[in-house]
């Protein structure tokens, strides 16, 4: 019998963008899915801001919420940061953490990578865990290598397709409006597979949009996509999701 592929996730990552204006966009979103059967699950993961304000606008959709960010710790001394206990409380279902801007800008380790993925799995949250490689790994021929270091660093024991995701993000990708061939995507998929729970959805991101979206959905073990810019408007968003009309 054929293995059952996992149900599909299309996330937004709105990263530091967005204020009160951008709940236009969220009830346009809204209603563009209203009634609409998908083939795939919708997730948006707005500023830490917005999460309580943007909740009412998809009550009763199937868009689910997450953040974009945790702490390791459930609480304590830590000015301006946000513990996966948080998140759940005000109705996120999971939590992206180890995004390469997090890797850049934070100087985040795949050990802290790791513990924010674990403090996820305590609050009932599903870890959305980023990894990939830069440009200079890509043309040194050492992406692979990449990938399964990062994946050996930050993912946790006790990680399942039911508490994990996984994000292949290339970083030179990200937000240049470069992307891979679906060659390099699937060779890069194909070897996360070896080493995760068949059933756990494996995300591509960086620089998907419309006009690219049904063919990087379509290569074997790609599961959904973790959306940026094209996320922050609904058109642009809904036209990523139709890759799973």
């Amino acid at each position: 019998m054929a293995q059952k592929s996992p149900k599909p996730l299309v996330a937004g990552n709105w990263k530091m963008n967005g204020t009160t204006a951008s709940l236009r966009e969220a009830r346009l979103l809204a209603g563009m899915l209203k009634g609409v059967r998908l083939k795939c699950e919708v997730m948006i993961c707005p500023p830490a801001t917005l999460i309580s304000t943007i909740k009412p606008v998809f009550k009763g959709t199937r868009i689910r919420l997450g953040g974009q960010d945790c702490h390791g710790q459930a609480n304590g001394a830590h000015t301006g940061d946000i513990s996966a206990e948080m998140l759940a409380d005000v109705g996120c279902g999971a939590v992206i953490v180890g995004h390469s801007e997090r890797r850049t800008d934070h100087g985040e380790t795949d050990e802290t990578v790791r513990m924010k993925a674990e403090a996820a799995h305590r609050a009932g949250l599903i870890a959305i865990i980023c990894i990939g490689e830069t440009l200079a790994h890509r043309k040194n021929g050492e992406t692979l290598a990449v990938i399964s270091r990062q994946l050996a660093g930050s993912v946790p024991e006790g990680a399942n397709a039911a508490n994990t995701v996984i994000a292949y993000e290339p970083v030179w990708a990200i937000g240049t409006g470069l992307t891979p061939t679906t060659v390099e995507v699937a060779e890069v998929h194909a070897s996360i597979r070896t080493k995760t729970d068949p059933d756990m959805r494996i995300l591509y991101g960086g620089s998907v949009k419309p006009a690219n979206a049904a063919e990087l959905m379509a290569v074997t073990n790609v599961n959904g996509a973790l959306v940026g810019g094209a996320s922050l408007k609904a058109a642009d968003f809904i036209g990523i999701i139709k890759a799973y009309a």
